[in-house]
């Protein structure tokens, strides 16, 4: 063209562009540029933003035509506008930071303030990638690396200022504490941390959690509406899937505690913080009632939570087995679906498909433990469990395995001879089911295929003593661990049971249903909730220990979060 660029450029534009270049909202650029002619912005950028990185979604504005660069204008007003709706400011989230006094207090506040949390290790090189679009488009300040920065203090630190803010009568910060919403990258693990942490806090006003699926398994997006292939990491995705955030309805899913009570091991690694090889999800707890009829000298007891599946037996050994291997060699598992193949790989050498013949007997559920359930609030029963049963599975969502729902829907009869119902995801009950082999778990591929429905229940344990197997193998929402056994007189005690719920993000076609929806296949008039029971149960049921207690270890890759 020829003509400089601020000859065709509206002036109301300045910021826009700025901000189309990887700074804030918030920021002005300098004029310094106004009487170059036939130069790019980029070529004659002023030097105090030379730290901005080029964006390669823009060209030089020299090669469009008049109506081109309008259109573009008019384009990049319409993306900064839609990004405001996310914009959280500085004095916010910086509370040593200055006070935008009058404009911030008089100014209204974005439709739908979000926190971002990135496992900048999950995915591959995805997660990395994905950190660096999400601080371009919004303030950077907002994004957070969960490999710097653990989720408990930036909520500690943010909430807090917001109550000094509330004090002042600040009326912008008080609308973006209570639209507030969290986004969390990773995999299934480290969506249960901020889960954990969330609940933990006791925070005024909890924010809804959407969930990005960086993992291998992703059945907590899944669930939710969010899919389960990992997302792409460039603008416009990142940008398709906070309109699906701002959209969303909120959805409460039942929180679920589970506490492991095993004698000290005699052999191996034995620090009394973290002994064994248990996931990272999983927190010691020093303190035990003294009216527990465990409390005795030299057990150790471990507290965490899950939000989409507990799992023992075979398929938590292959998951033992993959998790090991990604251990020993993570350059080999950065693609989602050469993980997916793998696991596959690893479940045939791990007799899943010939569980018969290569799996023994001493190891089916039945010979290891005996199961007790409590229905709803009621008095334990035990729990038969044929003796076929390789694998139980306790789900909270419909979604296990690569997406596959266990459990499926009971018919009519079903529900009036057992009393069993849908797998509600806010009902307060847990659905469990066994599983012989990967055969039976073809199962689930055909239309209204299910496993071996054993219960509904409220609350559930599992007693080992001493027996055939020193060990099995369990894991919690795709984070798995070797479980030792007793080898004496000893008791090895895992509990799980209801702990509140958990505000969630999900899309309006997603597959959990709650048990309050009208559209929902039945209705359960059940708002019972033993959280508000705090007082009368034992300080090591009332808590995950997630926010307190849960640190990852200097040595330990947060990739194994996924």
């Amino acid at each position: 063209m020829g003509a400089s660029v601020n000859e065709k450029r509206p002036a109301s534009t300045s910021e826009v562009k700025h901000e189309a270049m990887g700074a804030s909202v918030n920021e002005k650029r300098p004029a310094s540029t106004s009487g170059v002619k036939g130069a790019s912005v980029n070529e004659k950028r002023p030097a105090s933003t030379s730290g901005v990185k080029h964006n390669p979604y823009l060209r030089s504005y020299n090669s469009y035509s008049p109506d081109q660069l309008h259109a573009t204008m008019t384009d990049l007003d319409s993306e900064s506008n839609f990004q405001k709706n996310f914009h959280i400011p500085n004095y916010i989230l910086v509370p040593e930071s200055a006070v935008e006094n009058l404009e911030n207090k008089c100014a209204e506040a974005p439709k739908c303030p979000i926190l971002v949390f990135i496992n900048s290790k999950s995915g591959g090189q995805l997660g990395g990638d994905l950190l660096i679009t999400y601080q371009t488009l919004l303030n950077p300040n907002q994004v957070f690396d969960l490999g710097e920065e653990a989720p408990d203090e930036v909520l500690r630190r943010i909430y807090s200022n917001f109550e000094n803010l509330k004090l002042r009568s600040d009326q912008l910060a008080m609308q973006m504490m209570e639209r507030l919403r969290l986004i969390v990258a990773g995999g299934d693990g480290t969506a249960g941390w901020l889960l954990g942490v969330v609940c933990d806090l006791k925070l005024s006003h909890p924010p809804p959690i959407a969930t990005v699926p960086l993992g291998t398994g992703n059945n907590l997006p899944f669930a939710l509406g969010w899919g389960k292939k990992n997302p792409g990491t460039d603008k416009k995705s990142v940008l398709s899937f906070l309109h699906q955030v701002m959209k969303a309805k909120e959805m409460k899913i039942d929180n679920w505690h589970i506490l492991i009570r095993m004698n000290a091991p005699k052999e191996g690694y034995c620090d009394p913080i973290a002994p064994l090889e248990l996931p990272h999800s999983l927190h010691p707890f020093r303190r035990v009632s003294e009216a527990d009829e465990l409390n005795q000298e030299g057990y150790h007891t471990f507290r965490g939570g899950f939000w989409n599946y507990f799992s023992m037996g075979i398929d938590a050994q292959v998951s033992y087995a993959f998790h090991s291997e990604r251990k020993l060699h993570p350059e080999k598992f950065k693609n989602q679906l050469v993980n997916q193949s793998t696991y596959a790989k690893l479940g045939c050498t791990q007799g899943w498909f010939m569980a018969s013949l290569f799996h023994p007997n001493s190891r089916n559920i039945a010979l290891l433990a005996k199961v007790k359930v409590m229905k709803r609030h009621g008095e334990w029963q035990d729990l038969h469990v044929p003796e076929s049963i390789r694998s139980i599975v306790c789900l909270n969502l419909p979604s296990f395995s690569d997406g596959l729902n266990p459990w499926g829907t009971p018919n009519s009869k079903n529900r009036r001879d057992r009393d069993l119902t849908p797998p509600f995801v806010d009902d307060g009950l847990l659905e469990v089911v066994g599983f012989t082999g990967a055969w039976h778990g073809l199962v689930l591929l055909a239309p209204n295929g299910h496993g071996t429905r054993l219960a509904q229940a409220h609350r559930i344990r599992f007693e080992f003593h001493k027996g055939a197997a020193d060990h099995t193998f369990m894991r919690i929402d795709g984070e798995p661990w070797k479980q030792p056994l007793p080898v004496d007189d000893d008791t090895v005690v895992v509990e799980i049971s209801h702990l509140g719920q958990v505000n969630m993000l999900a899309t309006h076609d997603c597959r959990a249903k709650s048990v309050h929806d009208p559209s929902s296949l039945h209705y359960v008039d059940d708002e019972d909730d033993d959280s508000s029971d705090e007082d009368s149960v034992s300080e090591e049921f009332r808590k995950f220990g997630a926010a307190d207690t849960f640190k990852i270890p200097d040595e330990v890759d947060l990739s194994h979060l996924c």
